[in-house]
């Protein structure tokens, strides 16, 4: 890594965490439960929002259960380095990697949290997209174990949208932040057919316009 790639990736690395939580806290976030209280959390929870809106959904996460340390899943990319830096700052424990890499170690680092009952926050439609889309390694983690997905369809009044694949959106400071939540409860499933099937109808009924 060249000495200005590496001042550059140190630079974001002290300032992001910085910026995330004093955005954060701007925000005028109003929650919808469309079920009442959260799921039980005895097997485990996956948090879930999709990747274009991470930057309300990581700290989301710290909200809504404050006295928990939830675990982020986040790519070996590049910009993985980073958002992984910024989170362990946060104070999320990490798991490294993605469908295409890593894949085997983010199944274990999901597993073994999900059996501690711990909190996985996890964006269903990355690292690559397509965007809005269910992976089908999510839901097939969920049904192995039992365990329910807290979905954050979060809607911000006022953001900057990125030309990047997933629309990655930079809500405006004192933005209103419409947040509701949809617990899902992953079947068992006997077929990958079955599976997929399901994953389409979620990502249909949660997709943006």
């Amino acid at each position: 890594m060249s000495t200005k790639k590496s001042i550059l990736l140190n630079i974001g690395t002290l300032l992001l965490p910085l910026f995330l939580k004093l955005l954060f806290s701007t925000l005028r976030i109003d929650i919808v439960k469309k079920e009442s209280g959260l799921p039980d959390r005895s097997r485990g929870l996956m948090f879930a929002f999709w990747h274009g809106q991470m930057i309300t959904g990581w700290l989301l996460a710290k909200r809504l259960f404050p006295d928990t340390i939830p675990s982020a899943v986040v790519s070996l990319s590049p910009d993985g380095q980073i958002l992984s830096d910024a989170l362990e700052k946060l104070d999320f424990e990490l798991i490294r990697g993605s469908s295409s890499r890593g894949r085997d170690d983010v199944k274990a680092g999901i597993a073994e949290r999900l059996r501690n009952s711990g909190l996985v926050a996890i964006t269903p439609d990355g690292p690559r997209g397509p965007i809005h889309r269910f992976k089908y390694g999510t839901l097939r983690l969920a049904s192995e174990h039992r365990t329910p997905i807290l979905f954050a369809d979060i809607s911000h009044e006022k953001a900057s949208k990125l030309r990047s694949w997933d629309q990655f959106e930079i809500p405006m400071p004192f933005s209103r932040v419409r947040v509701t939540l949809h617990r899902i409860d992953v079947p068992v499933f006997s077929s990958e057919e079955e599976l997929r099937a399901f994953a389409n109808q979620l990502s249909d009924r949660y997709t943006h316009a």
